[in-house]
């Protein structure tokens, strides 16, 4: 096996989103020039960011119950991996990349942050990078990946 700083098995998107991911919850919530959330908008914004943290922590953890014996931390199929393509699987191939990205949004929203909701863009764009990586790994171990992608969009449901 080779040595992990080899990026072999997918490695380092491993390292890069748990950068990310610690950078939504313990990062800098505003910076200089960006406007500051008031009134009776920011308020609304706060509740709808707690509906869509709740919305993600639920596809994520719905979308890992039903992968069982495939979940890995890493972006490369586990031995003996086969398709799922039920449960949130039939509306998103990446739901657990979906639900992080919808929670990290509504973690900004409650914070009234435009740096977390650019967190979560930044998110957004890593996990498109990270599953197309690793639907080049699906497609190699799995025959039928390549129709599960014609049928069923990557991040968001019924757009893309």
């Amino acid at each position: 096996m080779a040595p992990w700083w080899k990026n072999q098995r997918g490695e380092w998107f491993v390292i890069i989103q748990g950068v990310l991911l610690a950078l939504v919850v313990f990062g800098p919530k505003t910076a200089p020039g960006l406007p500051a959330w008031s009134g009776r908008w920011a308020a609304g914004l706060a509740l709808t960011g707690v509906a869509l943290v709740i919305a993600g922590g639920l596809l994520s953890s719905s979308a890992v119950f039903r992968l069982g014996s495939n979940l890995s931390a890493l972006p490369h199929p586990v031995e003996g991996a086969r398709l799922v393509a039920s449960g949130p699987y039939r509306f998103v191939r990446h739901p657990i990349y979906a639900g992080i990205i919808l929670a990290a949004l509504g973690w900004g929203l409650v914070n009234r942050s435009t740096l977390g909701v650019l967190y979560a863009l930044v998110l957004f764009i890593f996990f498109d990078l990270k599953s197309r990586r690793e639907e080049f790994w699906m497609r190699q171990k799995l025959a039928n990946y390549g129709n599960y992608q014609a049928r069923v969009r990557k991040l968001i449901p019924f757009i893309y």
